[in-house]
């Protein structure tokens, strides 16, 4: 018969074990590929991780394949062979009724603004949190603190017409980080930009980084790629042909 101390002793093992969670990247590519009907594939055997709190840089030309793999991480496309897993949890598994509250987890940041012309910036990230039943108060807080984050405190009873194209640009990442996500996903985010702007919208999303949220950029801008200076992955025709940390642009 064991002793009670040997007991005592295998239970806390038990509970330590019970109580350690496993840890999962924020992003797992298990060998993804997506072919649209008619079309060659646009991934083809993708396998790579990003983990939480990372600034990823996805770049290749046109057609290589980044829309698509944002597409895929925000679950508007699925994989057509293999699997993405966000914390660990397949993302074609997720119930139509539940891709709402995985989105809300990412905040989106476009090349084309998309802002509502006849609301001002304080109005515009205020849409984003009524559409989800936010109170009343909480908005009234939440909004001018994320527009302050983003050097907008001074404009937000401006509207879109009033802003430059950084302004509007700084209206759209006020908006996507409202509903303070885990990552940030930003396709071409400067690309109607010029490099001042371009230069601010880059220095805010590594400030962003620096408090814990997960970054992906894709860009074919050599400029704030190496200003960046983060996790290079460069994809040519839907597949990765370089993966470098801590990198400047690239022709692998």
């Amino acid at each position: 018969m064991k002793k009670v101390e040997e007991i005592e002793n295998e239970n806390e093992v038990v509970e330590e074990a019970a109580g350690e969670e496993e840890k999962f990247p924020m992003f797992k590519f298990d060998h993804v590929t997506k072919a649209f009907k008619g079309d060659a594939a646009a991934l083809s055997d993708i396998d790579f991780e990003i983990q939480e709190g990372e600034f990823v840089t996805l770049i290749g030309h046109s057609g290589a394949g980044k829309s698509t793999l944002l597409k895929l991480i925000y679950a508007e496309e699925t994989a057509t062979e293999g699997e993405v897993y966000f914390n660990g949890a397949p993302l074609s598994k997720i119930k139509k009724r539940k891709l709402p509250f995985h989105r809300r987890k990412i905040g989106m940041v476009f090349q084309d603004f998309k802002l509502l012309p006849k609301k001002t910036a304080y109005e515009n990230v205020a849409y984003a949190l009524e559409a989800c039943g936010a109170r009343a108060d909480e908005i009234r807080e939440d909004v001018p603190q994320i527009l302050d984050i983003v050097g907008l405190g001074d404009k937000m009873g401006k509207f879109p017409h009033q802003l430059s194209g950084g302004e509007q640009q700084k209206v759209v990442l006020a908006r996507a980080l409202i509903h303070k996500p885990q990552v940030i996903v930003a396709d071409e985010p400067t690309g109607n930009l010029d490099p001042g702007n371009s230069a601010e919208i880059i220095d805010l999303l590594l400030k962003i980084n620096k408090l814990g949220t997960t970054v992906i950029l894709a860009s074919h801008d050599r400029d704030i790629v190496d200003r960046a200076s983060k996790r290079v992955i460069v994809l040519e025709k839907g597949k990765i042909i370089c993966d470098d940390a801590k990198s400047k642009y690239r022709v692998c």
